[in-house]
C-alpha cells in the first residue's frame, strides 16, 4: 500500500486531481471568490469522489477563527450528571454547529469564580469564536467582558430591558399563572415555592411571578424557602415548608429536580401525593413521566433553545446578524399528571 493510500487525501490531493492550483482548490472548497463555476464544480466533485475532509488546522489558519464555540455551566460536577435539561440544551447547540463546520468547548464550574475563569481563558484566550451566556446572573458582569474582549455572544433567557448581545428567550410566566391559577381553582389555598438561587435571573423571574398569581388570587405569597435546582436540595427543602402551620397542600418548584425531592420526602414522612401534597415542576424532564405519581410540570424546550441559540451565535461571528437581534422559541406550557391534584377537604 503507498503512503498517499495510507493517509487521509489533502487539498493538494483535489488540486492535483482536478488539474488547479492549490489556491484554486482553496476557494472552492471554502465557497471563495476566483475560480469559474465550472471549475468550482469540477473541484467540489473531485472532492466528493476522494472522500476529503477539510482540516480544522487549516481552516482555522486561513480564517483566522477557531470554529469553537464555548459553553461554561457553573455545576458541581458531582451532581451536574443528574440534570437533563443540559443535555438536550447541549444536543440543541450540536444540531446547529455540526453543519457549519463548527465544535463546541464545554467548561464545567463549581461556582462562580470558576465560572468567570472557564469564560476568561476560553475568550480571553481566544480559544473560541463566540460564547453562550447561560444561567445569567443578577447585575451579570459577563456581557460587558464579552463586549470588553470584543468576542461575540448570544445571551440566553436575560431578565426585560436591553442586552448588549443577541438574545433567545423562551417565556415561561403564563405557564406558571395557568398552573398556580389551576391549583387555586382546585381548591389549594396554601401553595409554597421552592425557588432557585437567587442570584439567577429565571430564579428571580419565577419566584415574582408566583407572587404576583397568589397576590392577585388573594392568597400568601409568603411560604417561600430558597433551593439549588438539586434533587437533595428539594428534599430538604420539604422538610422546612412541612414543618409551618399551617402546612402547604401545594408546592411550586423551580425545576424538575427540586420537585421530584420534595415529592420524595413527603411520600418519605408518611404523606399521600398528591391526596396531601400537590408538587408542580418545572421543566419537563423527561424522568418526570416516569416518578410515581409522575410529576406535573412546566415544559420547557431546551433543545430548541440549544438549536437557536446556536444559530444565532453563528450568525453574529460570521457577520450576518446585528447585535439587537432577539430571537424565541415557543413558550413552555403545563403537563398536568397525577403529582397535582384537588386539594384534600380534610
Amino acid at each position: 500500500m503507498t503512503p498517499e493510500a495510507q493517509r487521509p487525501p489533502s487539498i493538494r490531493d483535489v488540486a492535483g486531481r482536478a488539474g488547479v492550483a492549490i489556491s484554486s482548490a482553496s476557494a472552492a472548497l471554502n465557497d471563495k471568490p476566483g475560480v469559474s463555476d465550472e471549475t468550482r464544480a469540477r473541484i467540489l466533485s473531485v472532492a466528493k469522489d476522494l472522500g476529503y475532509v477539510p482540516s480544522w488546522r487549516g481552516r482555522s489558519l486561513s480564517a483566522k477563527r477557531a470554529f469553537t464555540v464555548g459553553l461554561v455551566v457553573e455545576r458541581d460536577p458531582d451532581v451536574m450528571g443528574d440534570d437533563p435539561f443540559f443535555g438536550a440544551f447541549v444536543g440543541g447547540i450540536e444540531e446547529s454547529l455540526g453543519p457549519r463546520g463548527y465544535a463546541l468547548a464545554v467548561r464545567v464550574s463549581r461556582d462562580a469564580r470558576a465560572a468567570a475563569t472557564g469564560y476568561r481563558e476560553l475568550a480571553g484566550n481566544r480559544r473560541v469564536d463566540g460564547v453562550f451566556l447561560n444561567e445569567l446572573l443578577v447585575d451579570d458582569p459577563r456581557p460587558e467582558s464579552m463586549l470588553r474582549w470584543g468576542m461575540p455572544a448570544v445571551g440566553i433567557n436575560p431578565g426585560p430591558g436591553e442586552f448588549v448581545f443577541p438574545t433567545v428567550r423562551q417565556d415561561g410566566t403564563k405557564a406558571i399563572v395557568e398552573a398556580l391559577r389551576w391549583l387555586a381553582r382546585i381548591g389549594h389555598r396554601t401553595i409554597a415555592h421552592v425557588a432557585g438561587p437567587l442570584r439567577y435571573v429565571h430564579a428571580v423571574e419565577r419566584l415574582e411571578a408566583f407572587r404576583s398569581v397568589l397576590l392577585d388570587l388573594g392568597l400568601d405569597p409568603s411560604l417561600v424557602t430558597e433551593g439549588d435546582f438539586t434533587y437533595q436540595g428539594g428534599y430538604e427543602a420539604a422538610d422546612r415548608l412541612l414543618a409551618v402551620s399551617p402546612r402547604p397542600t401545594a408546592v411550586f418548584c423551580a425545576n424538575d429536580l427540586t420537585a421530584v425531592g420534595v415529592m420524595n420526602r413527603a411520600l418519605d414522612l408518611g404523606m399521600k401525593v398528591p391526596a396531601d401534597l400537590s408538587v408542580i415542576g418545572y421543566d419537563g424532564i423527561a424522568m418526570g413521566g416516569y416518578t410515581r405519581p409522575t410529576l406535573t410540570t412546566i415544559k420547557t424546550s431546551p433543545r430548541a433553545l440549544g438549536r437557536q441559540s446556536a444559530r444565532l451565535l453563528l450568525d453574529l461571528i460570521e457577520g450576518s446578524l446585528p447585535m439587537d437581534a432577539q430571537a424565541s422559541v415557543p413558550e413552555a406550557r403545563l403537563v398536568v399528571r397525577s403529582s397535582a391534584g384537588p386539594a384534600s377537604t380534610i
